[in-house]
């Protein structure tokens, strides 16, 4: 990858979550730490050398709420397992979401139903993002689904098509379910294609030949452009003052 990638931009029509973040506000206003649960396979996991987006993520709120709000830590748990889909993540709800009590969980899922599409079947995953919405939606919690990464393993063969159907199938069940939708496919299709930003570039470079796992630059931006989604969702909920945005 280029030591100096190309400036990329976060599209508020592309960022904007749609519904405000009041649970996670409401502990906000609270005198203790805030919980977020990262929920999701190897994007959150991480591997290699690459620092996963849910500790940058907690630093970048951490910095950007640190000066107002003296009394609260945010926390950050990341719950990913590499090579895992919906279906299984399902089975780790309990322990890994409900009994942490988070305000607010981030569920990156839907990568591995394409990219390992013999393993998984496809239509039982897009059912078991839509049951893990429905139980999170039972409890005081905001709901954030990540859709899949734009990068080359995505779109070889006919997997292209069946991405396109999975991040229509996560927007389908996000509008249904009335929770917000981060769309990292969109944002990274995006750079990619307006800001010239090479697959050299989004890619990890230690990841061949899968060329799957984005770079630890590509994680870095899409951390930036999820704190800044949920900060202005939080503004959205709150009586925050608007220089408190990221």
């Amino acid at each position: 990858m280029s030591d100096n990638p190309p400036a990329v931009d976060f599209p508020q029509g592309i960022i904007k979550l749609e519904h405000p973040l009041q649970n996670f506000f409401d502990a906000l206003r609270g005198k203790d730490s805030v919980r977020i649960v990262a929920m999701g396979s190897s994007s959150t996991a991480g591997r290699e050398d690459v620092v996963p987006y849910p500790y940058r993520l907690e630093m970048y709120l951490r910095q950007n709420y640190g000066p107002h709000l003296v009394d609260i830590r945010i926390e950050v748990a990341n719950r990913g397992r590499g090579g895992e889909e919906a279906p299984q993540e399902l089975d780790r709800f309990k322990g890994d979401i409900f009994d942490e009590k988070p305000s607010l969980v981030l569920w990156q899922v839907g990568t591995n139903a394409v990219f390992r599409k013999k393993e998984f079947d496809f239509e039982r995953v897009i059912d078991a993002i839509a049951e893990g919405v429905r139980r999170l939606s039972e409890h005081p919690i905001d709901v954030v689904l990540i859709d899949p990464q734009y990068v080359t393993a995505m779109l070889r063969d006919d997997n292209p098509d069946l991405a396109e159907e999975m991040v229509s199938g996560i927007r389908k069940i996000a509008n249904d379910a009335e929770v917000n939708l981060f769309k990292r496919w969109a944002l990274m299709r995006h750079w990619h294609v307006q800001n010239g930003v090479s697959f050299d570039q989004l890619l990890d470079p230690t990841d061949r030949p899968d060329m799957l796992h984005q770079s630890d630059w590509s994680t870095q931006q899409v951390s930036k452009a999820l704190c800044r989604s949920i900060t202005d969702a939080t503004l959205a909920a709150s009586w925050l003052p608007a220089e408190w945005k990221s």
